[in-house]
C-alpha cells in the first residue's frame, strides 16, 4: 500500500489529463446490433404449446406409441420433459380415486345423485337461520326479571313391580328412566336478568355436552326435556322470540349428538358414507335409534315431546326411506293441539327449520304449517290472548311483532323456489282474512322480489285495506320497498307506486319510524327516477328529521341514504346541482360521522370521475367536503387516518384541470395550500402539481417563453419555494428542492434554480442520522447518499453564478459533506468524494454528456478555459488525497480491510472510466489500487473477471491500445 500512496504528490498532474470523451461515438458502440427476424421464427416470449403425452402401463419398453404427441415445431418444455409423460400429482390423484372406488358400493352413485339433488334444492340463495339468530336476540329484549324452572331427576332406587314380570328387563328400565325425567326435585331460578338467563341457558348447553361425553345419555335427555318445557312459559312475552333462539340451540346440539352417535355405530368396520341407505345400517344402530324414539314418545307433555322428536328428525334416515316425510306430517298435526298461538307459531317455525335442513326436497310436506298458522290467527282476538296481553300490559301491535320471526321463517321455507301460483294463492287467502297486515308483511318479505314487483299495485291496494291499528302501514310499505329495491316493477307503474308509498311515508310522525321507511324507498327513487324526484325525497327527509334535532338518533339510516344515492348517481355535476344535497349533508353534526360520509363521497368521486373537471359546482362542493375531512385532523388523529384522508384529497386535486388556463390552476393550488395546510402529503402533491404546471407551460411555448409565461413560471417557482419549508420531512424537502430546481432550470429561471439548489445544500446538515421508515428507525445514510448522487448529476448542467466563483455549488456541497457528522466506521463521506470525481471529469470535457436547451452550462461559459480546468484539477487533487488518506486508516481489523478493498476497487473503476491511463503515473496508481483491492481476497472474483474482460474489449480499440500494457499487470489474487 505504501508503494502507491507515496505517489500522492504527483496527483495534480494525473487527472489533469483526464481522458477525452466522445459521448456520441461511445453511445453508438454500446448499442446492440440489430438482426432481422423472420416472421414465424421462434421467439422467447412466444407462448409455448405443451401437449401432454400419456403412455400405457402395458406398453412395451421400446414402444413409441402414445395417445397424443407434441407438435414438432414447438420447443420442448423442460418441465414436461422431466416428467417422462407422467404427472406425479395426477398419478397420486388417480391412485386415491381408484382406492376410494374400491371401497364404495353401487349405492354410492345413487347417494351422490341424491346429495346433488338436495344441494340443488337448498342453494346459497336460501338465507340460513344463523343469519337471523343475532338479529332476533338484539331485537326482542326485556328489562323484566326472568325465571328458569327445572325439574332435576331423582337418583333414588326403585323397587321392581312384581306385577310387571311379563315386561322385559329392557322395557322396565326404560320406563323407570322416563319416570325419573318428570319426577324429582324442583329447582327454580328466579329474578334473572336477560343476560343472566342467556348465561344459564349456555351453562345447560355445556352441561348437555359434558353429560353426553361422560356417557350419561339419560341425564342429557333430561336436560333437553326440561329446556323444551321452558318454551311453554309466556310470562314475559316480549322475550319469547329470544328465548326460542336460546333453547333451540340446545335442541340442535342434542340432535347432532344423537345423530353422530348412531352414525358412528354404523361405521364399523368401514365408515358409513354420507349418502347411505337404510340397507347400510346395521341392526345395532337401528335398535339404538328406535330406543331414542321410544324414549321420546313416552314423554307425557306435548310440547317437549314435539321439540325433542323434531330435534332428532334426521335420525329417521337410519330406520326407513319415508320416515322423515311421515314424521313431518305427524308432527305438523301434533302442533294443532297447542292452545297458545304464539307457542304454536314458533313450534311450526322450528319444525320448518329442521325440515329444511334435513330434507329440503320434502319442502311440500311443510306447506300445511302455513295454512294451520293462518287458521290460528283468529285466536289472537280471543279472550285468553287478550287477557294475557292485559295482564302483561302489552299492546296488540307490539304483540303482533313477536310473530314476525316465526311467520317470516315459515313463509321463507315454503316460498323458497316456489312457483308464482303459490304467491297468488297466499294473496287470496290473505284477502279472505281481511288483509291481515302481519301475514301480508311476511308474504312480501318471503316470496321472490320478482314476483312481488310484478304485483306491486295489487299489494298497494291490499295495504290500503289493512287495519292501521294492528300493524302500521309504513312497515308494510317498508317490506314492499325492500322487494322493489331488488326487482323492477313495470315501467308504467313506477311513478304511481312511488306516489302511493310516499303519501303514507310522509304522514309518519315518529322520526325514527319515518326514516326507517324512507331510507328503504330512497333506493327505489334513485334507481328509476331523475335528480328532481330524489331532490324532493331529500327535502322531505330534511323536513322530518330537522325538528328537535331528530337526525342525531338516525345517523346510520342517513348514511345509508347517502350510500344509495352515490350508488346510482356518478355524475357529480348532477349530484351537486341538487338543491337539497348539501343541506342534507349538514345534518351530519357529529364529527366522526360527518367525516365518514365525506370519505364515502370522495371514494366514489375518485372511482367514477374519469375525466378531469373544472366545473365550479363540483369544485366548490368538493373543496367543502375535503375541508371537512382536513379540519377533523387533530393531535390525536392516528397516522393511518391522516394518510387515508390525504390520499382522498390528493385524488381530488389530481382530477382538477383548467386546461390552458394555467393561471386559474395556480390560483386553485394557492387556495388548496391554505385549506389543507395540516396534511403534509397534500402539500407535497400541490408542489408536484405546480411543477407540472410549469413544465406544461414550457411544452406549450416549446421552450420559448414570452414575457408573460416567463413571469408565470417564476411565480410557480416562488410557490414551491414558499411551500417547501413548511414540510416536516427532511427528505421530502431535499427532493422537492432538487426537483423544483431542475424544473426552474428547464424553464430558464436561473436565479430561482440557484436559490433552490443552495437551499437544498443548506438543509443537508439538518439530516438526522436515523429516520423512521414504516414505523421503524433506519439509518439515513443510504437515503442521503442517493440524494447526493442525484444532486451531483444535476450540477453538471448548472452554470456558475458570476458573483460566487468557480464551482461554488460543488464546493459548497463537498464542504457540507466534510462537516457532516457521519456514523462511526462509515465510508459514506469517501464514497461521496469518489462519486464527485466522475462529475469533475465530465466538467472538464469540451462537450458535456447532457445539457438543457436554452441554458448555457459551464462548457459554454468557460469554453475550456485553462483556469477553469485548473480549478477542476485542484479539486480532484484534494478529493483523491482525502480518499487515499482514508484508505491508510483501514488496516485495523478484518472488517476494515474489507471496506478498504471495496473503496479501492471503486476508485480504480473511476480512474479506468475517466482517467487517461496513457500517463504512466496514473496507470501505476490504478494498478496499485487494483492490487490493494485484491490483496486480501475480499474482492468478488466474478466482478473482477468481468472487469478484466471489459478492459480487454476496450483495448482492442485503436484509441485505447495502451490498456493492453495495463491489463498485463492486473492479476487476480485470492485469499490464502
Amino acid at each position: 500500500m505504501k508503494s502507491y500512496l507515496q505517489e500522492q504528490y504527483f496527483l495534480k498532474h494525473l487527472l489533469g489529463r483526464s481522458r477525452g470523451r466522445n459521448y456520441e461515438a461511445e453511445l453508438q458502440r454500446c448499442r446492440p446490433e440489430g438482426l432481422p427476424v423472420e416472421f414465424g421464427d421462434y421467439h422467447p416470449l412466444k407462448p409455448i404449446m405443451v401437449t401432454d403425452t400419456k403412455t400405457r402401463r402395458g406398453a412395451r419398453k421400446g414402444s413409441t406409441s402414445s395417445s397424443s404427441s407434441s407438435s414438432s415445431s414447438a420447443p420442448v418444455d423442460p418441465l414436461s420433459s422431466m416428467l417422462d409423460g407422467t404427472d406425479p400429482l395426477s398419478m397420486f390423484a388417480a391412485t386415491e380415486t381408484s382406492a376410494a372406488a374400491s371401497h364404495s358400493s353401487s349405492a354410492g352413485d345413487v347417494g351422490r345423485k341424491r346429495r346433488a339433488k338436495e344441494e340443488e334444492a337448498l342453494g346459497v340463495d336460501f338465507e340460513p337461520w344463523s343469519t337471523k339468530r343475532g338479529e332476533i336476540l338484539a331485537r326482542f329484549t326485556t328489562t323484566e326479571k326472568l325465571s328458569i324452572n327445572l325439574c332435576m331427576g331423582s337418583d333414588r332406587g326403585r323397587t321392581p313391580n312384581p306385577g310387571s314380570s311379563a315386561v322385559s328387563e329392557k322395557v322396565r328400565t326404560r320406563l323407570e328412566e322416563l319416570d325419573d325425567l318428570e319426577e324429582g326435585s324442583q329447582r327454580e331460578l328466579l329474578n334473572l336478568s336477560q343476560q343472566d338467563y342467556a348465561n344459564r341457558i349456555e351453562e345447560l348447553n355445556q352441561s348437555l355436552k359434558e353429560a353426553w361425553s361422560s356417557d350419561q345419555k339419560v341425564k342429557a335427555l333430561k336436560i333437553v326435556i326440561q329446556c323444551s318445557k321452558l318454551l311453554s312459559d309466556t310470562s314475559v312475552i316480549q322475550f319469547y322470540p329470544s328465548k326460542f333462539v336460546l333453547i333451540t340451540d340446545i335442541l340442535d346440539t342434542f340432535g347432532r349428538l344423537v345423530y353422530d352417535r348412531i352414525w358412528t355405530m354404523c361405521s364399523d368396520p368401514r365408515p358409513l358414507p354420507d349418502s347411505f341407505t337404510v340397507e347400510d345400517v346395521n341392526d345395532t344402530a337401528k335398535e339404538t335409534c328406535l330406543n331414542w324414539f321410544f324414549k321420546i314418545a313416552s314423554i307425557r307433555e306435548l310440547l317437549p315431546r314435539l321439540y325433542v322428536e323434531a330435534a332428532i328428525l334426521k335420525c329417521n334416515r337410519f330406520l326407513s326411506k319415508s320416515g322423515i316425510q311421515e314424521a313431518l306430517t305427524r308432527l305438523t298435526a301434533m302442533i294443532r293441539g297447542m292452545g297458545d298461538p304464539l307457542v304454536a307459531a314458533y313450534a311450526r317455525a322450528y319444525l320448518c327449520r329442521v325440515g329444511m335442513e334435513v330434507a329440503p326436497h320434502l319442502k311440500e310436506s311443510l306447506n300445511a304449517n302455513v295454512f294451520d298458522l293462518l287458521a290460528t290467527f283468529r285466536q289472537i282476538s280471543g279472550d285468553s290472548v287478550q287477557k294475557q296481553l292485559h295482564v302483561q300490559k302489552v299492546e296488540v301491535p307490539a304483540y303482533l311483532t313477536l310473530y314476525s320471526p316465526a311467520i317470516n321463517w315459515i313463509l321463507q321455507c315454503v316460498a323458497y323456489r316456489a312457483p308464482e301460483q303459490l304467491l297468488t294463492e297466499m294473496m287470496e287467502r290473505c284477502k279472505m282474512m281481511a288483509n291481515n297486515a302481519l301475514l301480508l308483511n311476511s308474504i312480501m318479505r318471503a316470496f321472490r322480489p320478482e314476483f312481488v314487483a310484478t304485483r306491486a299495485i295489487d299489494f298497494i291496494g291490499m295495504i290500503k285495506d289493512c287495519n292501521e291499528s294492528g300493524f302500521p302501514k309504513h312497515l308494510l310499505y317498508g317490506s314492499l320497498g325492500r322487494s322493489l329495491a331488488c326487482a323492477d316493477p313495470p315501467e308504467s307503474e313506477r311513478l304511481t307506486i312511488l306516489n302511493e308509498a310516499w303519501k303514507v311515508i310522509t304522514k309518519v310522525r315518529n322520526p325514527q319510524d319515518y326514516i326507517n321507511c324512507a331510507e328503504i324507498w330512497v333506493e327505489f327513487t334513485c334507481r328509476h327516477f331523475t335528480k328532481r324526484e330524489v331532490n324532493t325525497v331529500l327535502a322531505d327527509i330534511i323536513k322530518h328529521m330537522t325538528p328537535d334535532r331528530a337526525f342525531e338518533e338516525a345517523y346510520p339510516q342517513l348514511q345509508s341514504v347517502i350510500r344509495k344515492i352515490l350508488t346510482y348517481f356518478h355524475d357529480f355535476s348532477v349530484l351537486f346541482s341538487m338543491e337539497r344535497f348539501l343541506p342534507f349533508l349538514d345534518m351530519f353534526q357529529k364529527d366522526s360521522v360527518r367525516v365518514e360520509v365525506c370519505k364515502s363521497i370522495m371514494e366514489v368521486f375518485i372511482k367514477h370521475q374519469l375525466e378531469l373537471t373544472r366545473d365550479p359546482v363540483i369544485l366548490n362542493a368538493m373543496l367543502h367536503i375535503c375541508k371537512t375531512m382536513h379540519d377533523s385532523v387533530n393531535a390525536l388523529t392516528l397516522e393511518d387516518e391522516k394518510r387515508s384522508l390525504a390520499l382522498l384529497i390528493i385524488g381530488f386535486i389530481r382530477m382538477v384541470s383548467f386546461g390552458r388556463d394555467f393561471e386559474q390552476q395556480l390560483s386553485f393550488c394557492v387556495e388548496a395550500r391554505a385549506t389543507f395546510c395540516n396534511l403534509e402529503p397534500v402539500l407535497v402533491q400541490l408542489i408536484h402539481t405546480v411543477n407540472q404546471l410549469a413544465m406544461e407551460t414550457r411544452m406549450v411555448m416549446k421552450g420559448n417563453h414570452s414575457r408573460k409565461t416567463a413571469a408565470f413560471v417564476r411565480a410557480c417557482a416562488a410557490y414551491c419555494f414558499i411551500t417547501i419549508p413548511s414540510l416536516s420531512s427532511i427528505f421530502s424537502r431535499l427532493h422537492l428542492y432538487l426537483l423544483s430546481g431542475q424544473v426552474a432550470l428547464a424553464n430558464q429561471c436561473l436565479s430561482q434554480a440557484d436559490a433552490f439548489l443552495k437551499a437544498a445544500v443548506s438543509v443537508l446538515p439538518e439530516v438526522p442520522r436515523s429516520i423512521s421508515v414504516e414505523g421503524k428507525l433506519r439509518s439515513s445514510e443510504s437515503f442521503l447518499l442517493d440524494f447526493i448522487n442525484n444532486f451531483l448529476a444535476t450540477l453538471l448542467v448548472v452554470p456558475d453564478h458570476p458573483e460566487h466563483g468557480v464551482l461554488y455549488l460543488v464546493r459548497g456541497l463537498l464542504n457540507m459533506v466534510q462537516d457532516y457528522t457521519w456514523e462511526d466506521n462509515s465510508d459514506a463521506k469517501v464514497r461521496v468524494y469518489i462519486s464527485a470525481l466522475p462529475l469533475l471529469a465530465a466538467m472538464s470535457q469540451e462537450t458535456y454528456l447532457y445539457s438543457i436547451p436554452k441554458v448555457d452550462s459551464n462548457e459554454t461559459l468557460y469554453g475550456g478555459d485553462p483556469k477553469f480546468l485548473s480549478e477542476i484539477n485542484k479539486l480532484c487533487d484534494t478529493l483523491i488525497g482525502q480518499i487515499l488518506d482514508h484508505l491508510k486508516t483501514l488496516t485495523r481489523d478484518e472488517q476494515s480491510v474489507r471496506r478498504q478493498s471495496a473503496l479501492a476497487f471503486s476508485l480504480f473503476g473511476v480512474l479506468l472510466a475517466h482517467g487517461d491511463l496513457r500517463n504512466n503515473k496514473l496507470s501505476q496508481l490504478s494498478i496499485n489500487l487494483w492490487n490493494l483491492s485484491h490483496k486480501h481476497g475480499h474482492c468478488e472474483t466474478r466482478v473482477s473477471i468481468r472487469t478484466l474482460e471489459s478492459i480487454r474489449h476496450q483495448a482492442q480499440r485503436p484509441d485505447m491500445a495502451h490498456l493492453s500494457d495495463t491489463i498485463q499487470r492486473l492479476a487476480l489474487q485470492s485469499r490464502t
